[in-house]
């Protein structure tokens, strides 16, 4: 398993009965994890004296109750500063365990050696573009909500990225890889984060278990003759990181060669030492 063990401003506290407990900066939140299928003592003191807890409705959905939480702080990564918010969907705008993924990518950018085109795709708010992006890469971020990019933006500019060489686009990312392909563009790296299911700007449907594998293929012809790695994300229960690994293989490796390898990854859990799962990650890097 990967985990993201390098945080600061960051833990899971604790976990039982379906949430967990976290620590995001100076404020502590509980949220609803569906891997959090034990229900163990909750004796930290924390899970009383929370800033926030997100309560998921039997109908679907649920909602915030706050206690004494700013509408929006910061923490930070390394280098890196994210702003966060509570909203839709029990959701602050950030997804910790991506962080083992962004010191991969950072790596693989740095030791290129040579000025390199990374792409994002279904980016979110930015944690992995702006890794990347100082990391010294020039980096496109495609996503279909104008308000994440906006957001991504805004974790740019807090992160000391504000020139940095960052293309910003609302888009489908189908629909821009399409165009891409028609223009004959390629990039170096590519990182994906695509959803279970969404729709695109214009309603266009997505269904991860019927859509990756075709966009994989047709992304991978973005990948320049020297790329240096490809990495998905995937939180859809039925796509474990064997299913990745096959993927990328018959996608990329079969052209390229390199290297593969997939696992889960995770989150520290502090009071106990266990490890959170929080979905799987596919990679593949030339060397």
């Amino acid at each position: 398993m990967w985990i993201a063990d390098n945080w600061k401003d960051y833990e899971v506290i604790d976990t039982s009965g379906g949430e967990k407990l976290e620590r995001w900066g100076d404020y502590l939140l509980v949220r609803p994890d569906p891997q959090v299928i034990w229900d163990t003592p909750k004796k930290h003191k924390g899970w009383e004296n929370r800033n926030g807890h997100y309560h998921r409705s039997s109908k679907g959905g649920g909602e915030w109750e706050f206690f004494d939480l700013p509408e929006e702080w910061s923490i930070h990564y390394r280098d890196l500063t994210f702003h966060l918010k509570p909203f839709s969907f029990k959701h602050t705008g950030l997804f910790p365990e991506q962080a083992v993924n962004w010191d991969w990518c950072a790596q693989k950018i740095q030791s290129a050696g040579r000025p390199v085109k990374i792409l994002n795709l279904f980016a979110y708010t930015g944690g992995a573009t702006i890794s990347a992006a100082k990391a010294g890469a020039a980096v496109t971020h495609v996503d279909a909500s104008k308000g994440m990019v906006n957001w991504a933006k805004e974790n740019a500019v807090a992160s000391g990225l504000k020139d940095a060489p960052i293309r910003w686009l609302v888009d489908d990312c189908v629909k821009f890889v399409e165009r891409e392909i028609r223009r004959g563009n390629h990039y170096d790296g590519i990182i994906m984060d695509p959803p279970s299911y969404g729709r695109g700007p214009k309603g266009e449907i997505w269904k991860m278990e019927e859509s990756i594998y075709p966009f994989i293929r047709l992304t991978a012809q973005l990948l320049s003759e020297d790329s240096i790695f490809f990495l998905i994300n995937s939180y859809t229960t039925g796509l474990q990181p064997a299913v990745l690994s096959y993927m990328i293989h018959s996608a990329i490796a079969s052209r390229f060669q390199g290297h593969v390898e997939a696992e889960e990854i995770g989150l520290p859990v502090s009071s106990n030492g266990l490890v959170l799962p929080c979905g799987a990650s596919g990679r593949w890097c030339s060397k």
